[in-house]
């Protein structure tokens, strides 16, 4: 996050009539590049840089939707998200909490569309807590949660994608969407700008790729359902040929579980790589998501009659875990996907989400796929800390991703920890069985046996349909 926070910090001072907002969580107070042990002036937290923003360039439109969480999770959040839509009161900034979905549901898309020419979408919210670099160093003073201590926030990954063009028109046009059903108010699309707002420090990493956008919107009200996200994980799951790469906060999902379990059954079928932190940050997602999560990794290695499935969670260098907060998918070097959507019920049907998919298609198909492969690569190379060239070298000699990170693992580069399904006592396995605190859509959200119904019912139905 710490070059997304910089990027972004470049491209909206470059706007000209629009900085549009959409996150889960927003804390004003959020440096753009930390110092260790210091009070960073006004102009470098993310709040007050858009309020003076705004009110150097009169004709910019400058809004921010924030989901308005429960109270409950506003005090894990310092009740920050509350606390902003007060001080940008009477500011030129337009700040709204967002509450306007079904009870238990959240907000989740997280991006910035600039001028509705640029715009950057993925897994991170604005905070403190998710600052950190690629190098995520133990004890670095840059993470710590006041000037005037050490405590440190947690290592983090995060990932965000930037495009331009007509897919950051179409995120502009999520926006404008949102904020019409927050408010009531229509907010018009701009002209498309030439030269655009891209930062200048960032080079394109592609040109010509295939750009779709895949959102999840629970019914609610006169709204009718989408699950273009779902949709996408089981269409690309099935397309697999050679290797399936997630990062993900939660793996819960057992359409999804089904889904891979029945390529690692196939004799042929694609290897499944997953990365996901070793425990989750929070009391209440260690007791909802990671004892179902146990039940999905469970699922996959029962079905693992040929060794293809690996799972792993992140550790610093001296061992602590690394909080995986990104949501990505590669499958095959064809589809590179980034956003907000979590492997688990609530991302697939309840919550409101957005992801990015970049597909190597057309002429430039050949260069696409090269990319793709190298962002693959620099991942798994940072996770266990070693080269990208020796990543690829052994990539290459054992011809897999799992046989190459195992290779790495025994060679000295243990930063990639295996996650084992754990037992499950009574009160996590009634948890795990009705999916606590993760349902399925806005029709079971407070009816656990009906989500218990319909979750069987349909993985049945996929099972079905896979094996035919």
């Amino acid at each position: 996050m710490a070059d997304y926070f910089l990027a972004a910090r470049d491209a909206m001072a470059r706007a000209t009539r629009s900085i549009h907002l959409l996150n889960w969580a927003f804390e004003a107070d959020t440096l753009f590049d930390p110092r260790p042990g210091c009070e960073a002036p006004r102009e470098g937290r993310f709040g007050y840089f858009l309020m003076d923003l705004a009110s150097a360039k009169p004709g910019l439109d400058v809004r921010l939707l924030c989901w308005k969480s429960a109270l409950p999770i506003a005090a894990t959040q310092n009740f920050f998200p509350w606390r902003d839509e007060a001080l940008f009161r009477g500011s030129k900034v337009r700040f709204v909490l967002d509450g306007r979905l079904p009870v238990g549901a959240c907000h989740h898309q997280k991006m910035i569309v600039i001028d509705d020419a640029v715009a950057f979408c993925g897994g991170g919210d604005i905070g403190p807590d998710r600052w950190d670099t690629a190098a995520h160093l133990d004890d670095d003073p840059r993470r710590e949660k006041s000037p005037h201590g050490k405590q440190c926030y947690d290592s983090r990954h995060e990932l965000m994608a930037l495009v331009d063009g007509p897919p950051a028109r179409a995120l502009g046009d999520l926006f404008r969407d949102r904020w019409r059903r927050a408010t009531g108010e229509a907010v018009e699309a701009e002209d498309l700008l030439e030269p655009s707002a891209w930062p200048p420090d960032v080079e394109p990493g592609f040109t010509g790729v295939r750009v779709g956008i895949s959102r999840t919107v629970a019914a609610w009200r006169e709204y009718p359902e989408v699950r273009e996200a779902k949709a996408l994980t089981l269409a690309s799951i099935a397309a697999a040929r050679r290797s399936i790469y997630l990062e993900n906060q939660y793996f819960t999902s057992p359409i999804v579980a089904e889904a891979l379990a029945a390529r690692l059954e196939e004799p042929d079928g694609p290897e499944v790589v997953i990365v996901s932190t070793q425990h989750s940050p929070s009391w209440f997602d260690r007791m909802t998501m990671d004892r179902t999560r146990s039940n999905f990794i469970r699922r996959l290695k029962d079905a693992d009659a040929h060794g293809r499935f690996r799972a792993y969670s992140p550790v610093t260098t001296l061992g602590r875990t690394i909080i995986v907060h990104a949501k990505l998918a590669i499958v095959d070097d064809d589809v590179l996907r980034i956003g907000s959507a979590n492997m688990n019920n609530r991302s697939m049907g309840f919550d409101t989400e957005c992801d990015i998919t970049f597909e190597a298609a057309g002429e430039a198909a050949a260069a696409s796929r090269a990319k793709i492969r190298a962002i693959r690569t620099r991942l798994l190379a940072h996770w266990l800390g070693c080269s990208d060239a020796l990543m690829d070298e052994t990539i290459e000699a054992k011809g897999s991703l799992g046989a190459a990170l195992e290779a790495l693992r025994q060679s000295g580069h243990c930063r990639l920890l295996p996650i084992e399904p754990r037992p499950l006592g009574p009160l996590a396995t009634f948890i795990a069985t009705f999916h606590l605190g993760d349902p399925v859509d806005s029709t079971d959200s407070w009816r656990l046996l009906e989500r218990r119904r319909q979750l069987d019912a349909e993985v049945t139905a996929l099972a079905r349909e896979l094996r035919r």
